[in-house]
């Protein structure tokens, strides 16, 4: 059995990580922090885990947390990892931060897109970007990965076959994007009451969506060139769930049979991903790890609509991270993980 802490444990992302791991054959719960509810029993916050996680909420305190754990869990807001993590900490437990503070390789890029300094830039060229079928022999040697965000995620894995394959020009990507409200956080936000939200639906973020520049850096990795795209994130009155519906100019000569082929060969093994041969759904994912990847030529315009859907809070944050988790600590990859999507007809 390994040890874990959480630190952030009654957002939404830290909830869903204490529901899963709660399932998780191999692993102990040995610390939940709050800022916000220290003191409290995790299932006070959260009825629904009574009987199941009963343990007292701590002060977020990451080397108590480093202490007491294997492997620490930071859903944390941007700006604070970087001020939490060293190698001393590092040195003590596996450290897996599902925010933005080391998805990025530039420090310059970082801190012009979140706004605030970046204070362990020594620590960058340690963390691992945690996509787990992108950089698997990275992430199961590391002691600091890098969790990637849910636009992010459902984005990069959704274009990542065509753009690694050379299938598509990499000039005139545009992704447009949808998430359920959860991906907004669990902090009371006016934007995001159920009465802004609902029969609703917006753009929001256009053209400077922190988010950009990590699909940018990722997809450039795949095709071993600088790609610029356009990324439009909207919020719809759902709870959960990630829509990406993406965008490229083929390159001359590639149909259908090479789209395929580039898709099969990518993830044709891969656990959590399922090609459709129907428009994905958020619904088909909800509750689960998996993500759903479809496609579809437009021959008269030369186009490729790709779409991407899976659960913001599950493969999106917590269900990556407990992926994350169990490659490094060499569990089966999918432990904990085994959810079947929760919708219903």
């Amino acid at each position: 059995m390994i040890k874990v802490a959480i630190l952030g444990a009654t957002g939404y992302a830290g909830s869903e990580l204490v529901r899963l791991l709660s399932r998780h054959s191999g692993v102990a719960l040995s610390l939940l922090a709050s800022h916000s509810y220290a003191g409290r029993p995790f299932s006070e916050v959260y009825p629904m885990m009574r009987g199941v996680c009963d343990l007292t909420l701590s002060e977020d305190d990451i080397e108590k947390a480093a202490d007491v754990a294997d492997v620490v869990f930071l859903a944390l807001p941007h700006g604070f990892a970087s001020g939490l993590v060293t190698d001393e900490i590092l040195s003590k437990a596996v450290v897996i931060d599902l925010g933005a503070d080391f998805r990025l390789h530039d420090v310059d890029t970082y801190e012009a897109w979140y706004k605030v300094e970046h204070r362990s830039r020594s620590l960058l060229a340690k963390a691992v970007y945690g996509l787990c079928e992108l950089h698997r022999s990275q992430i199961a040697s590391s002691r600091l990965i890098a969790n990637p965000g849910c636009y992010t995620t459902c984005s990069i894995l959704t274009l990542y076959p065509l753009v690694k394959a050379g299938l598509v020009k990499k000039e005139g990507i545009i992704i447009d994007a949808k998430s359920g409200t959860s991906g907004a956080g669990r902090g009371a936000k006016t934007a995001s009451l159920y009465c802004e939200v609902n029969e609703s639906v917006k753009a929001y973020s256009i053209a400077s969506h922190r988010h950009t520049p990590e699909i940018e850096q990722e997809l450039s990795l795949a095709a071993g060139c600088p790609v610029t795209l356009q990324f439009t994130p909207h919020l719809i009155p759902m709870d959960r769930g990630i829509l990406a519906t993406c965008y490229a100019h083929l390159e001359p000569g590639v149909g259908e049979e090479e789209v395929e082929d580039a898709y099969k060969e990518a993830y044709g093994d891969e656990r959590f991903i399922r090609l459709v041969d129907t428009p994905p759904e958020t619904r088909f994912v909800a509750g689960s790890n998996y993500v759903d990847i479809g496609w579809k030529i437009d021959k008269r315009t030369g186009n490729i609509v790709a779409m991407g859907a899976l659960d913001n809070l599950v493969k999106g944050a917590a269900g990556q991270a407990v992926q994350n988790m169990n490659i490094v600590f060499g569990f089966d990859e999918a432990e904990g993980l085994g959810l079947v999507p929760g919708a219903v007809v």
